[in-house]
């Protein structure tokens, strides 16, 4: 069989494949062309040595230079290793050592957390040589003409291609290598099915390519044979613009972008058509009920999907545009081809329903993850016989619908009672003065853990703590309420939007013998 890249250049070769629109300035690069420079790419990979197998480290924005050397790997066979390019230098340093990988392409912005100077000198890791796009290559890297003057012919002789190795985003330690082989998937060709995906959707970017959600639904618009509009960053007001323009009808957003684009003005919103959106999947973090009450009184009420999943295990449950008002707080049911089980502490199946009877979210599907890289213990501790958790816990109701409370790792004990996070910050984001809000236990001498909450306000908006746990309590058990509240400009996020809580508990645990998550 061609690659699937290959034919569609052929099939439709003056489709428009990628745009990129930078504020008026557009680069569009049809399906020809995109297979064009796909196929350069891979070449110049493999004249430098990457077999099948290989290590391909990428590091830069959304770009169209983002979408072929995803392509570009697969028609070599070698493993795609997304570099977040908001790392810190020792971060990068930490990801690029531990993947063994030979290879990079690096946006030029970028190409400093890659080392510099002259061949051979201040390389990291296993690195042997570094190609640079979209400006002047450091010494001892190659520049876009190492590219240009490939062949763009596709690579003779494609093996089958091997996969990605997608770091996580490392919200309670260091990113672990979640590895995914290629293979057959039905189960994914249903979900998409199911969502309704079709070859004239136009799929925009909401979120950085390099995290698995946004890449893998990008790859999805790619199969289908989509337009794919690339955001190089996430402005809303942009976003909102490029939406209009090119009349979108596809996404995947964490909540925290979608929840700037509902807090824009009115008469800004106005100004743009949003009645093309057909297909906006609500993941990467929970979206709070607040705000899907938010985004659809300003975008088409059949539009908002929601999927719960994660890195290493793939999508796991779907809830359905009917069901979003309808089951507030749930992530929906499984999605095809996955089997989900609740297990208790004692490693006993979770039979009850209600909040009552939470369990490990447990799931055997052919989407979970092949290995983490170099840490077979982690993989093995993930693993609950043919099942595998990332240590979420939930419950499900008398219709089959699944609620996750929250992180095991992140749950508060205070007073021996077991108190979920997510549970208090759903509440507490139905305020309207709350713009953001993360809650995490706190030392307490007297009840092991104290819930505390450090809220955003919304701008403008004027909020006392004694304000907060008065409206907490209207909604919550006394013992779910926040006893301590801080304020803050801005929460500590991942490039996908999941909190970073353990920079938050830091300062309140140190000097403490026990540390939380």
């Amino acid at each position: 069989m061609p690659d699937i890249l290959t034919a569609y250049a052929r099939s439709q070769p003056d489709k428009p494949a990628v745009i990129e629109d930078r504020d008026g300035s557009v680069t569009t690069w049809t399906y020809a062309e995109l297979e064009a420079e796909s196929n350069r790419l891979a070449n110049a990979l493999r004249a430098l040595g990457a077999a099948p197998g290989a290590k391909v480290i990428w590091c830069g924005p959304n770009s169209p230079q983002v979408v072929a050397v995803v392509n570009a790997t697969r028609k070599i066979g070698a493993v795609a290793v997304p570099l977040s390019y908001r790392l810190t230098p020792a971060e990068a340093r930490h990801i690029i050592e531990h993947s063994d990988a030979a290879f990079a392409y690096v946006d030029a912005d970028y190409a400093g957390l890659l080392g510099a100077g002259s061949p051979g000198a201040g390389r990291i890791g296993s690195l042997r040589e570094v190609l640079v796009y979209g400006g002047p290559a450091p010494a001892g890297m190659l520049g876009e003409g190492a590219v240009a003057a490939a062949p763009a012919a596709p690579p003779g002789n494609p093996p089958k291609a091997a996969g990605t190795m997608i770091y996580t985003s490392g919200t309670t330690g260091r990113p672990k290598g979640a590895v995914r082989r290629v293979r057959d998937q039905p189960a994914a060709a249903a979900l998409l099915g199911l969502l309704g995906y079709r070859g004239d959707d136009v799929y925009l970017t909401s979120g950085p390519l390099y995290h698995s959600g946004p890449g893998a639904f990008m790859g999805a618009a790619l199969a289908f044979g989509q337009t794919i509009v690339v955001q190089r960053r996430f402005d809303p007001r942009d976003w909102l613009r490029l939406v209009d323009a090119y009349q979108v009808t596809s996404t995947f957003s964490a909540p925290a972008p979608i929840r700037m684009v509902c807090a824009l003005p009115g008469e800004v919103k106005a100004r743009y058509d949003r009645s093309s959106m057909r297909i906006m999947l609500a993941n990467a973090a929970p979206w709070s009920f607040a705000l899907k009450q938010a985004y659809l009184a300003d975008f088409p009420a059949d539009s908002l999907w929601e999927i719960y999943g994660s890195t290493e295990l793939g999508v796991n449950c779907v809830l359905e545009p009917k069901d979003q008002l309808r089951k507030p707080g749930s992530c929906g049911r499984p999605a095809p081809g996955v089997e989900i089980v609740l297990l208790g502490e004692d490693g006993s199946e979770v039979t009850g329903t209600g909040p009552d009877h939470p369990g490990e979210l447990c799931v055997r599907s052919a989407g979970v993850f092949d290995e983490y890289y170099k840490q077979p213990e982690s993989y093995e501790a993930a693993r609950r016989g043919d099942y595998h958790t990332v240590g979420d816990i939930a419950y499900r109701d008398e219709e089959g619908y699944y609620y996750i409370c929250d992180r095991k790792a992140d749950m508060i004990i205070s007073g021996g009672m077991n108190v979920y996070p997510a549970e208090v910050e759903a509440a507490l984001e139905e305020h309207p003065a709350i713009f953001d809000v993360a809650v995490f236990g706190i030392p307490s001498p007297e009840w092991g853990e104290l819930v505390h909450a450090t809220v955003v306000l919304a701008p403008g908006a004027s909020l006392s703590p004694a304000e907060i746990t008065a409206f907490a309590r209207e909604r919550l058990a006394g013992y779910k309420v926040p006893r301590s509240v801080a304020f803050t400009s801005e929460l500590p996020r991942t490039g996908s939007g999941k909190l970073l809580k353990r920079e938050l508990r830091a300062p309140y645990w140190a000097g403490h013998s026990r540390q939380v998550g």
